[in-house]
């Protein structure tokens, strides 16, 4: 009996490469029928942007067996059975534990990927060569319930003046759901505890001139209605989907690079594994030279250092973080003042 498996030809920096793919006709995406196969072939035709946005990056893999309708897994070591043309990278987590991740250099390796059930890709901030380095600065603006994507692009748009006056070229994709991710390209000189303060520092900013439509509350029951200006993003080992790739929902959504002058009448529904390659072929890549010149967040570590002096100090790390330094008890606000209110 023939094996239900088709081989993709992808062209790559070395030349063709011939990937594997086992089981096809496997529903990826149920509701509009996008296959395995077709997953793998979207990530041929977006391939040449998808690596020049998230290639040389350590990156986890969000792995679906059953498509997007089942179960999941993140696989942060490389799966088995990687191609010799593939390499890795070991990396250092917040617990110090060591291993190593897989860093995607040519499209193949991303279709190999698919091969094995991979939907979502979470690439790091930092190079493979100096993973302890951040070169993007990330700012994910995640609109809380009551609030939609038209409430993220204000943000967005006020977010890129703030990074502005702090000398820093801000580069704007969607989330592929109802967000926005704001990136500015950084040289790689602080590791991740001062970028994630430089983070916060440009987030306090844009809070003190949004009070009322942004937040950088982590306790959810502060946020209101308002945006979130996610600064857990920015830790070691923390992640947000890809420029270029796919997200779990059913109408298969992708993180998609926007201009800016795009931003505010796009419609991020719109934006699919469907439309993405042809927006590509007719609008070209808006991301195509973020790198071309970094700049340093010595700004925003000033900004950091003034708002520590006026009594704003550190915000709480993800609970899955070891305890650290001068941060508050990660405790709900509402839990903490249970207590004394019983008392």
């Amino acid at each position: 009996m023939a094996s239900d498996a088709t081989v993709l030809t992808v062209p790559g920096p070395e030349g063709d490469r011939e990937v594997r793919v086992s089981s096809p006709s496997r529903l990826v995406f149920p509701r509009i029928g996008f296959t395995k196969l077709d997953l793998a072939r979207y990530l041929v035709a977006v391939g040449e942007a998808f690596v020049a946005a998230n290639g040389g990056r350590p990156v986890s893999l969000q792995r679906f067996p059953d498509g997007v309708d089942g179960e999941f897994f993140f696989s942060k070591n490389p799966p088995k059975g990687a191609p010799p043309w593939s390499r890795s990278v070991v990396v250092t987590y917040p617990s110090a534990r060591r291993h190593p991740q897989l860093v995607i250099d040519e499209p193949a390796t991303a279709v190999w990927a698919v091969q094995m059930n991979t939907v979502v890709f979470h690439p790091w901030p930092s190079r493979a060569e100096l993973s302890d380095n951040p070169d993007q600065l990330r700012i994910d603006l995640d609109p809380q319930p009551g609030t939609t994507f038209d409430d993220a692009v204000p943000a967005a748009v006020a977010l890129r003046a703030v990074l502005a006056e702090a000398h820093l070229e801000a580069f704007v994709k969607t989330s592929g759901n109802r967000g926005l991710h704001v990136y500015a390209p950084i040289e790689p000189a602080h590791e991740f505890l001062d970028v994630r303060h430089a983070v916060i520092a440009a987030a306090r900013e844009l809070e003190r001139r949004m009070p009322d439509r942004v937040t950088t509350s982590w306790w959810k029951e502060e946020r209101g209605q308002r945006v979130f200006a996610d600064f857990n993003q920015a830790n070691r080992d923390r992640t947000i989907a890809g420029a270029y790739s796919p997200r779990a929902l059913p109408h298969a959504p992708v993180s998609t690079p926007l201009t800016w002058e795009e931003l505010e009448t796009t419609d991020p529904t719109s934006l699919t594994v469907l439309t993405v390659p042809e927006r590509l072929v007719s609008v070209g890549d808006p991301w195509a030279d973020m790198h071309a010149r970094p700049g340093s967040i010595a700004t925003l570590l000033g900004w950091w250092e003034r708002d520590l002096a006026d009594g704003l100090g550190e915000l709480p790390f993800p609970p899955d973080y070891p305890k650290m330094p001068g941060e508050p008890p990660r405790v709900q606000p509402s839990r903490a003042r249970r207590p004394a209110e019983e008392d």
